[in-house]
């Protein structure tokens, strides 16, 4: 059934709220995606017309220029002109690139802003990242990266007070009753790399926007006590250090440059402290997964006390540590608190002398 939950003079409003906000993310130079000089429209996208088409089940078709206009270049289709904008069929929503399943039906209500919206989605479908606009949260597909719009709190739309604003390009219903797609994007190989450099707020968030990062989630490593909380870490007696683990894909990231990233986010020089944060938990270091991540670092090392740095970043050897993920509201915290300050400063090291 469709939640029919505003006045039409409200849901005018929304509208054009909507449409001034930009729902959806647009191209470099803030422009929406185009195509002969106009905006998106969804309709035009490979899968037809028909809503209720339902994907091969081995493989998803190639996307279509304009697809990929929204999809992989992050743009956006005209409101009110996406297939599914004003659908409301039984079934399950899957992303278009990938064929994993994104959002129930039964999460889908009617905003009236022009794009499909879903107060929910399944759960571990869809990732938030930060916006490239510094203000607005981007939802993608956890498992392709595909971009898929943007999220929102605080509309009171819904009890869930949450509304996903979906481009009808990014997605592929299947009707109720009809097996879902196989989803074909291939799982990358990958491999993990764990820093610490102060706070996890920061260096989570930094890592989390590199491309090929696959995950990063705070924690805490290092330590003698097993399964700590926040609060047995502060009382600096664990042993452990706030650390970040990055799942990422070496074919689209290697290990030393996030290394090289971690060094020039964080300050290396100073002892079991980053800006204010005092503490042992605060220290510089890398916990490697095995010998070449070692040596990768302890190279990286070198360059930088060649450039006059006196670096004190612990190395720890393979099989020393255990990581254990910290408590869900430290995840994603710049994407759940975006008007919070990062201490978090890139500094070009590897590039720059230090000051004498």
């Amino acid at each position: 059934m469709k939640k029919r939950l505003w006045i039409i003079s409200a849901a005018a409003a929304s509208v054009a709220m909507a449409w001034l906000a930009g729902c959806q993310s647009n191209q470099p130079g803030g422009r929406p995606a185009q195509s002969g000089g106009e905006s998106i429209a969804a309709s035009e996208v490979s899968m037809g017309s028909n809503p209720t088409t339902r994907p091969d089940q081995s493989s998803m078709p190639p996307l279509s220029p304009l697809e990929k206009s929204i999809i992989v270049d992050k743009g956006t289709e005209r409101p009110f002109t996406g297939q599914y904008w004003d659908f409301f069929k039984p079934g399950t929503y899957v992303c278009r690139r990938c064929g994993a399943p994104l959002y129930r039906s039964t999460d889908k209500f009617e905003s009236e802003c022009g794009w499909p919206s879903f107060d929910d989605a399944l759960p571990g479908a869809v990732k938030r990242v930060p916006d490239a606009d510094g203000m607005r949260t981007e939802i993608v597909c956890a498992n392709c990266r595909a971009h898929l719009g943007h999220v929102f709190e605080g509309e009171h739309f819904t009890p869930k007070d949450t509304r996903h604003c979906v481009n009808s390009a990014s997605m592929v219903f299947v009707p109720q009753g009809q097996p879902l797609p196989a989803e074909t994007r291939p799982t990358p190989r990958t491999e993990t790399a764990i820093f610490a450099g102060g706070c996890f707020w920061g260096v989570e968030h930094h890592f989390d926007r590199l491309p090929g990062v696959i995950e990063a989630v705070s924690g805490y490593a290092g330590g003698t006590t097993d399964n700590p909380t926040y609060r047995d870490v502060c009382t600096d007696k664990t042993g452990h250090a706030e650390a970040v683990r990055i799942v990422f894909d070496p074919a689209k990231v290697t290990y030393e440059q996030l290394a090289r990233l971690f060094f020039e986010i964080h300050d290396p020089t100073t002892v079991d402290r980053q800006g204010p944060d005092v503490g042992t938990q605060y220290r510089s270091a890398v916990f490697c997964e095995n010998d070449a991540q070692k040596q990768v670092v302890e190279k990286l090392i070198g360059e930088l006390k060649a450039n006059g740095y006196k670096v004190v970043t612990q190395v720890v050897a393979a099989g020393s540590f255990k990581f254990y993920p910290a408590e869900d509201y430290h995840q994603d915290y710049f994407v759940k608190h975006p008007g919070r300050y990062d201490c978090h400063v890139f500094v070009p090291r590897f590039k720059e002398k230090a000051n004498p």
